[in-house]
């Protein structure tokens, strides 16, 4: 169902929080992040998109929040089902960025096309510190486009907003880490 700009029947931010802890996408023990760090949470969104009921519900989430973005953009492997499901329901086009470039054929660091001064909306599964995101940004900059806004899913609020600002993007989470806990209380 492809709907256009912004779509104010998103669902409400305890329906993401419920159905990513249901999920279990939301652990809490001992874990190593993949920056290195130890944390007694890890999210793991992966778990929830698999499911295609729960997909839609954060795509309905992450469409309500499209701009006028003329593009969408995620890194692989986290952000490729969100970016699909929401470009279904807005009719933007996307790219998808790689990790690393091919080392054949076109060595082409995204798949997908980001035309000269077209606006991008990036859209993530997790953030922690906004590096990744940051090299999302870089990418799409390097191809010519605008990148101002990112839109996760979960902010584990250990200084991506911040990170991000710094380089001129607003990071807009659906949920954030302090909301998993809060629930999980």
């Amino acid at each position: 169902m492809v709907t256009s700009g912004k779509n104010p029947s998103g669902p409400p931010r305890a329906d993401v929080v419920r159905l990513l802890l249901e999920a279990e996408a939301v652990r809490f023990g001992d874990f190593e992040l993949a920056s290195g760090r130890r944390s007694d949470v890890y999210v793991d969104v992966k778990r929830a998109w698999t499911d295609p009921g729960r997909l839609d519900v954060l795509a309905r989430a992450l469409a309500a929040r499209v701009g006028t973005e003329a593009r969408l953009a995620g890194m692989e492997l986290g952000a490729v089902p969100l970016l699909v499901a929401v470009a279904l329901r807005t009719g933007r086009p996307y790219a998808v960025l790689r990790k690393a470039a091919k080392d054949h054929g076109t060595r082409a660091p995204f798949e997908g096309t980001i035309p000269r001064g077209s606006t991008v909306l990036l859209i993530e599964d997790v953030t922690t510190t906004g590096g990744s995101t940051a090299r999302s940004v870089e990418i799409v900059r390097a191809a010519g486009g605008a990148v101002e806004r990112t839109l996760v899913v979960v902010d584990r609020e250990e200084g991506a907003v911040e990170h991000l600002a710094s380089i001129g993007v607003r990071l807009e989470p659906l949920v954030t880490l302090a909301d998993l806990r809060g629930a999980r209380a």
